[in-house]
């Protein structure tokens, strides 16, 4: 395979003459992304319980949707001191200009993402709780697909994001022609990868104090309503 993809390589001197082998990762991005809707809608064809159930997830929907916008506007601030820096590297010639283009999107699509797998996951608790009730099995399909809805987002949004900037340098001329595009072109794209790091940088020391925080609080709420 590697062998193959170093043959085709020199030949990476437009859109229109790329391999057809490399239009198979945006297709499968958006396969990822049909799949992932269809998980989606299928959860979302199933009860949420009695009436307390739909109160309490009602509760929890609206406090995960607050700490995703307090937080979304915290590492918008980053993002923002981060183009600068790197508006600064690319004057001294020290990082490409499209790196201040790049990384604040794949911000964005992590951030994206974490928003889908957020909603899903506050759409589908309450779901699967009742779904238990009726069987295991039951309650075991709606936690697997809407678990799966979030691996599916961020894997076709990470592949179509890739595959369009791979298009787009190369398109540009970016790099020259031939193997040595190729591989200024891949070392760019890498850059971009900083953007969706720093989003899930935030989501994962955030998030983890965010739950621990309610998790806290619901147990004092679980001993107050025990007596």
């Amino acid at each position: 395979m590697i062998q193959t993809l170093g043959q085709i390589a020199p030949t990476l001197a437009g859109v229109g003459d790329i391999h057809f082998a490399y239009y198979l990762a945006p297709i499968g991005g958006i396969v990822a992304l049909i799949m992932a809707l269809m998980f989606s809608k299928a959860v979302m064809t199933h009860s949420e319980g009695d009436d307390d159930m739909v109160a309490i997830a009602d509760h929890v929907r609206k406090g995960a949707m607050a700490y995703l916008a307090r937080q979304y506007k915290v590492v918008a601030g980053v993002f923002v001191l981060l183009i600068v820096f790197l508006g600064i590297m690319a004057a001294l010639d020290l990082q490409s200009p499209m790196s201040m283009i790049g990384v604040p999107v794949a911000g964005f699509l992590s951030g994206l993402c974490g928003w889908f797998g957020m909603k899903m996951a506050t759409n589908a608790s309450a779901r699967t709780t009742f779904a238990v009730k009726e069987s295991l099995n039951e309650g075991l399909t709606v936690a697997f697909r809407s678990g799966a809805v979030m691996g599916l987002v961020v894997v076709g949004f990470a592949i179509l994001d890739i595959s369009f900037w791979f298009f787009v340098l190369n398109a540009m001329g970016f790099g020259g022609e031939g193997t040595s595009a190729l591989a200024l072109i891949t070392t760019v794209m890498l850059t971009y990868g900083m953007g969706a790091s720093t989003q899930a940088l935030f989501a994962r020391v955030g998030g983890g104090i965010y739950t621990k925080a309610a998790d806290v609080g619901a147990d004092l709420v679980g001993k107050v309503e025990a007596g």
